[in-house]
């Protein structure tokens, strides 16, 4: 799952995307509105963090001008702790959630994983394929006597995107836009290798290849 930070504080900025990294998601992080208002206007972000005190353009026009062009990229605001006027203007701009500053890193994944689960076709705390629950929070595979078995950052990104996204033909492209991030190298063609990894653990007809088109969860397995 993609990740874009909009904090204009560099030391607050670098420690979130340093925590979000270290829990499975590809952040991009900018530090102004205009910045913001790009990548999010042309990035197929999962889910957008917005600071709404920014220089060269505040995150309050940043998020109604995506609104206006039909973008729904589920947005959490950060305002100030006492903002309370600056909450009720981002919700009425189309903000999903907001949370006051300071507040606790924990807090943040929560809510950034409920807009995730909200947002996606399977709306379900737990995800689970064949015999094998995703334990999100150790990023590893879980079977029915408690034995994990390790994934790798990629792996975990890609499963987890996949495992959303059920019974949907997701192509090379858009599964290296959500598991990657915007420095990373996009190469679309190491997909099909952890797309290998994984039917080594969860059985070869779990993952579908669809000639020209792409990939496939099956949601029967």
């Amino acid at each position: 799952m993609r990740l874009l930070l909009v904090e204009d504080d560099a030391v607050l900025g670098d420690r979130l995307r340093n925590r979000l990294a270290q829990e499975g998601y590809a952040v991009d992080l900018v530090a102004d509105g205009i910045d913001a208002a790009h990548l999010g206007g042309t990035e197929p972000y999962d889910a957008v963090i917005l600071d709404l005190g920014l220089p060269r353009k505040p995150g309050l026009a940043v998020l109604r001008d995506w609104r206006a062009a039909a973008n729904t990229v589920p947005v959490l605001i950060l305002t100030a702790r006492d903002g309370w006027a600056e909450r009720v203007e981002g919700l009425q701009a189309g903000a999903d959630d907001y949370l006051g500053k300071p507040f606790h890193a924990e807090e943040l994944l929560a809510r950034i994983q409920a807009l995730l689960r909200r947002a996606a076709p399977v709306n379900a705390p737990e995800l689970r394929v064949g015999g094998w629950r995703l334990d999100e929070a150790r990023q590893c595979l879980v079977d029915e006597h408690g034995r994990e078995q390790a994934l790798t950052g990629t792996e975990f990104r890609l499963l987890r995107y996949f495992m959303r996204h059920p019974g949907e033909v997701l192509s090379k492209t858009r599964l290296a836009e959500h598991v990657y991030d915007y420095d990373s190298e996009r190469d679309s063609n190491v997909i099909e290798v952890y797309v290998k990894r994984l039917r080594s653990l969860l059985g070869h007809d779990c993952i579908e290849t669809r000639r020209g088109q792409g990939y496939l969860l099956r949601r029967d397995t």
